[in-house]
């Protein structure tokens, strides 16, 4: 073989590896924000056949290879040529790195266990293919090298997800030793209270507020974020809690049955919260009801004499925690605190609300007929309820009403959970977070006192089921009546919301659909002046980004 032949024999292999690796990464990426769920991940990447898993240099890759298998040999500098090919075939790696990242890969100890095992495969393929093409012609064995990478770079997606169900039985035993040192932990302090709070919207906010009013008296950890699964409550558990804390906040999240007695057989509750029962989740559970039940089965977790701090504005959240304490014998006697914004209604009430751009004020009201003013900086109908239900765990660990009130004055916001600051002269609400119909509602409802021009950004609502069009229809009619101008991002994702935006009259030459949050942000650099506000509902992961025709 000359030595140009061996240069652009080089070349392509180069080529081929660069792209392969790129692709490799774009898929564990994909796998991660998937939550390393193979149903998710695969759902993740339906969409044109030429796009994600197969890209137009595939078919030109078999067709240089089957080409020079016919006629290769009757073509002088035959590997020059197929070389050369192939490596302009698959020189750019641009479909897999295209797109800024909102949440970029994190390389974690599982990452790279699963990049190894993924990797393996190709190393395999390649280790075969060396050894056959050393027993063939010098013409072959390249066509056999070009083949088996041609087979690495495609196969990626299917690398990843059998190495992620090949890694599946030694993750869980690596989540079962977690769940066992966080369980052993717990044992060691029967001293400590621990507070779960599940709902279909509204746990994070919650968890921070019934921090924050706490905190007022006892020594509190809660777990950070969104950290609501077993593997985010046992890291807590096992690194941050001390022998001075006194209270545990835990938030517990669900996505299918059984998670929810998952969380509680690790850190079992004196002290349980409800904050809602909604549709969030209904595409993995199935149906309200079976949301339902896993939310309110927290309570069959709590002890005798154990406490229930309920959404008393939630019908299903009432009735359900009611029937729970019927059904507990008198010896256990589970309590229940109702809260609620009605006045009169439960056991703690708010009465007196206004609303404005910097927050809220409201008189709280116990059923005993003692009362205290709360003045917060939280934004939105339902964090008055939030801090309710903060002031609820309060009460049923001991503390007086006023005491407690003192804590929800000095609430924060939460990050991207109707949050507002300020950023370039424009006022800037961000709910990115998690949207759901009623916090959807909600920051609108904001955004429509605001003065000067008033943007949405938004992709919709997702993982609502059967029922995500009809909401996300509804969603645009709300918007119709709060906003100036609507930036849709997802032209495809986000045409049940521009279907209820026409029919409640939205002007359509004010409805902006993009593909990217970045494009977003570049259009109000465009068109927004100072004193204009801008609302951020929702933030999807990169998986549901809409490539560009």
């Amino acid at each position: 073989m000359s030595s140009f032949a061996i240069i652009a024999s080089v070349l392509a292999t180069g080529f081929a590896a660069w792209r392969a690796g790129r692709r490799m990464r774009f898929f564990l990426h994909r796998m991660q924000l998937s939550g390393y769920k193979r149903a998710a991940f695969g759902a993740s990447l339906r969409g044109p056949v030429f796009d994600l898993k197969m890209r137009a240099s595939h078919v030109i890759g078999l067709a240089l290879l089957a080409l020079f298998a016919f006629v290769g040999s009757a073509l002088p500098h035959a590997i020059v040529w197929l070389s050369l090919s192939w490596a302009v075939a698959f020189a750019s790696s641009r479909r897999y790195r295209r797109d800024r990242t909102k949440k970029p890969p994190v390389w974690t100890p599982r990452m790279k266990r699963l990049t190894v095992v993924a990797t393996l495969f190709g190393v395999v393929i390649l280790v075969v293919a060396a050894i056959v093409g050393l027993q063939a012609s010098t013409l072959q064995g390249i066509l056999v090298w070009l083949a088996a990478w041609w087979l690495v770079d495609f196969g990626a997606f299917i690398w990843v997800s059998v190495a992620s169900r090949i890694m599946k039985p030694f993750e869980a035993r690596i989540h079962e030793g977690f769940k066992r040192q966080a369980r052993a932990h717990l044992a060691l302090r029967p001293d400590l209270t621990c507070v779960a709070i599940t709902g279909s919207y509204g746990k994070t906010s919650v968890k921070f507020a019934v921090r924050d009013v706490l905190t007022q008296r006892f020594p509190v950890l809660a777990t950070p974020g969104s950290f609501n699964t077993p593997m985010g409550v046992s890291k807590v558990i096992n690194q941050d809690l001390t022998d001075d804390h006194r209270f545990l906040v835990l938030e517990m999240g669900i996505r299918h049955r059984g998670d929810i007695a998952e969380l509680v057989d690790i850190a079992r509750p004196d002290i349980a919260v409800i904050t809602s029962i909604g549709v969030a989740h209904l595409e993995s559970m199935g149906s309200i009801e079976a949301i339902a039940a896993e939310k309110l089965s927290l309570m069959d977790g709590l002890p005798g004499g154990g406490t229930a701090v309920v959404n008393g504005d939630d019908d299903r959240v009432l009735d359900g925690a009611r029937a729970k304490v019927e059904a507990h014998s008198a010896s256990e006697g589970l309590k229940l605190i109702v809260v609620s914004t009605t006045a009169g209604k439960g056991d703690c009430w708010a009465e007196n609300i206004r609303y404005g751009p910097g927050g809220a004020r409201f008189d709280v009201v116990l059923v005993s007929g003692e009362c205290a003013s709360v003045e917060t900086a939280l934004l939105g109908r339902h964090n008055v309820l939030n801090i309710l239900l903060a002031i609820g765990v309060g009460l049923a660990a001991g503390m007086k009403l006023r005491q407690a009130v003192r804590g929800a004055d000095r609430m924060k916001p939460v990050p991207h959970r109707l949050s507002m600051r300020t950023e370039r002269g424009l006022t800037i609400i961000d709910d990115a977070f998690n949207s759901n119909p009623v916090g959807a509602a909600n920051a609108v409802e904001v955004l429509a006192a605001m003065n000067g021009r008033r943007v949405i950004v938004t992709p919709g609502m997702i993982e609502l089921g059967e029922q995500e069009a009809a909401l996300n229809t509804a969603f645009g009619a709300q918007i119709a009546a709060g906003a100036d101008d609507v930036l849709l991002v997802g032209p495809k994702r986000t045409t049940p919301i521009r279907e209820g935006l026409i029919e409640a009259g939205f002007p359509d030459d004010r409805i902006h659909p993009v593909y990217t949050l970045f494009e977003a942000r570049e259009w109000i650099a465009q068109h927004c002046e100072l004193g204009d506000t801008v609302l951020y509902e929702n933030d999807l992961p990169d998986q549901f980004t809409e490539t560009r025709p």
